[in-house]
């Protein structure tokens, strides 16, 4: 009798951590849907209000769990990760009064949101680094968190009373996009692309790009650079 109650409490154990993790998925999945659609809208009010505009503002929908939009010489990347994730222990959220009350609202879906050169995907330049300048964390309860560089960690943070709705996912985009503009292309250091190789002229030839380009090529990526 013992052991089938402990059989049962491990069943038990099982339903109940996995449904919490599914609840916080389908969470994220929902505000992941959201941002779809802001960025579908963004999208009209750019060329509503530019139409003969020779910048391109395009919205691309071509999997279920990312999406990117393009806006001149920048791509934003969103991408819905498949699991969830669990703040550590060491986490500043985890010393919230609403994490303390209740450890299971510390369980997220995943939003990542990154930054690439337009240029790095219209010519396929597979060496080139996108930054990651943004993650949105949404639990159970559809209240979100987010960290991230600039006006993206900046976005006002209060777990226990943020709710992830249309406001809150317009806000999220516009400062990522607000972000990306102001996130520029820097010259890297000369010393770090003074040579090239045979190999390299040919592929540049043929109309490959195996020489790396990235707005931090040489430098650190640091919150506020």
């Amino acid at each position: 009798m013992e052991q089938e109650e402990k059989t049962l409490a491990l069943c038990q154990q099982l339903q109940d951590k996995n449904q919490l993790k599914l609840s916080a998925y389908r969470k994220g999945e929902k505000a992941f849907q959201l941002l779809k659609k802001e960025a579908e809208k963004f999208v009209a009010c750019f060329h509503e209000h530019h139409p003969d505009s020779e910048i391109e503002v395009l919205y691309r929908n071509k999997q279920e769990k990312s999406f990117s939009l393009q806006f001149g010489s920048d791509v934003l990347f969103f991408m819905l990760h498949s699991n969830t994730f669990e703040f550590n222990r060491d986490h500043e959220v985890m010393k919230l009064p609403y994490i303390r009350e209740d450890k299971n609202r510390s369980f997220c879906g995943l939003i990542n949101i990154y930054n690439f050169l337009t240029d790095s995907v219209v010519y396929n330049r597979y060496n080139d680094a996108g930054y990651l300048i943004g993650r949105v964390f949404v639990n159970a309860e559809n209240h979100y968190y987010i960290d991230g560089k600039k006006e993206v960690g900046q976005i006002y943070n209060n777990f226990a009373n943020n709710i992830i709705d249309e406001q809150a996912v317009h806000t999220i985009l516009e400062a990522a996009i607000q972000y990306s503009i102001g996130f520029d292309l820097l010259v890297p250091p000369y010393d770090l692309v003074k040579e090239i190789t045979v190999m390299d002229m040919v592929e540049i030839d043929n109309m490959h790009a195996p020489i790396q380009t990235s707005k931090r090529l040489g430098f650190r990526f640091q919150a506020d650079m």
